[in-house]
């Protein structure tokens, strides 16, 4: 399947070292103030070759949009955004064709399909992630521009070092509107997507992983505030599998927390439940939030709070055993080539994106966006 989503669609299409990438979105209502810009911001986010931490391929990934916009607005037509990939070198490929790199999908998808583009995964590249990113682009700017909805995302840890800084140790932060803007602009200022005050640690840790050719992994925090109460169903399509499925299709997820998450395993329920109690204008406010903003697969209206693990990058300089699909026989590969030593920092927009889809297409459902036009 290569289309996410009911009411809100996002059909992602390209390969790696294809003509192009991009997405084709469906279901977002008319008369959404919408720009190639917007669009394009969420992008240069993602894009390779913003420090020594992401991969040297250069490329622009400049969006241009083919349809369903007109006078700055959405149309309620299909929306398609297209990137051309100019930087790759197929070459690099050339040599370990017929070679199954460990840790990537070039097995299953060669076993599965017969006929694989072998060219830095074809499909299987996180560069098709591109298309994941136009359609968050579109569906954040109309949970922004119908809720407010914020969603953002940032690195809580790299490998085994962990940062000083996430939603349960600074909660206070996600409350006051100056505060979150300073913590948006530190995240984005840091190389690794990460605010804590010991990211440098994070950064000579990665600069070793860097010197012995291989990579490293780390986790991932993505809060949604201002989420409303009631997305998401009580059986089936709960808000959180829903989010868990979204985050999960990104290639190189490999673990979802939904709140505390696992730490909830080694909680008293006197410790786990989080408290309710009327504010003096009668609002429904709770205590604490460890169910991450949702009971029983709906919104609280409290901060959702999601994390990721992300597992190292499986292109790696070093040595590796491995089989030869062609001869059949037991090989050693060195992949060469421009990899991320971490993919942790790039992977942040990405996450955004699926979690602004997840809820676009729910709110749609569920009556909050109107599905024809706002």
């Amino acid at each position: 399947m290569n289309t996410y989503g009911d009411m809100f669609r996002v059909t992602v299409f390209g390969e790696s070292h294809g003509k192009a990438v991009g997405a084709v979105v469906d279901g977002c209502p008319a008369n959404l103030p919408l720009s190639e810009e917007d669009i394009q911001k969420e992008l240069n986010r993602r894009k390779p070759g913003q420090s020594i931490y992401t991969t040297p391929r250069k490329e622009e990934d400049k969006v241009e949009i083919l349809s369903g916009i007109f006078d700055g607005k959405t149309t309620g037509a299909p929306i398609c955004g297209i990137v051309y990939n100019k930087g790759h070198r197929s070459k690099d490929y050339e040599k370990i064709k017929d070679l199954a790199r460990p840790g990537h999908a070039d097995l299953t998808y060669k076993l599965k399909y017969k006929n694989y583009d072998y060219r830095g995964g074809g499909r299987a590249s996180g560069r098709i992630t591109i298309g994941h990113v136009i359609g968050g682009a579109i569906a954040k700017k109309l949970l922004s521009y119908t809720f407010n909805i914020k969603i953002i995302g940032y690195t809580i840890k790299i490998g085994k070092i962990e940062g000083d800084f996430s939603y349960y140790k600074n909660p206070d932060i996600f409350e006051n509107e100056k505060s979150l803007e300073s913590l948006i602009e530190n995240i984005e200022n840091n190389p690794l997507r990460c605010p804590s005050l010991n990211a440098y640690e994070m950064e000579e840790y990665l600069k070793e992983i860097i010197s012995q050719k291989d990579s490293v992994g780390g986790i991932v925090e993505i809060v949604a505030l201002n989420v409303p109460i009631g997305v998401g169903n009580p059986i089936f399509n709960k808000l959180n599998g829903e989010l868990a499925r979204g985050l999960m299709s990104i290639n190189a997820v490999k673990g979802v927390e939904i709140g505390v998450g696992f730490k909830a395993a080694e909680l008293l329920g006197s410790e786990m439940n989080d408290e309710i109690y009327f504010d003096d204008s009668k609002n429904i406010k709770f205590y604490s939030n460890n169910a991450g903003g949702i009971l029983g697969g709906i919104s609280t209206g409290q901060p959702i709070v999601m994390r990721i693990a992300v597992k190292p990058t499986p292109s790696i300089g070093k040595k590796q055993r491995t089989i030869n699909l062609k001869t059949f026989e037991n090989v050693e590969i060195e992949i060469e080539g421009r990899h991320d030593p971490t993919i942790v920092p790039r992977i942040v927009p990405v996450a955004e994106a699926m979690v602004a889809i997840t809820l676009a297409d729910l709110m749609i459902k569920s009556g909050f966006i109107h599905p024809c036009r706002l």
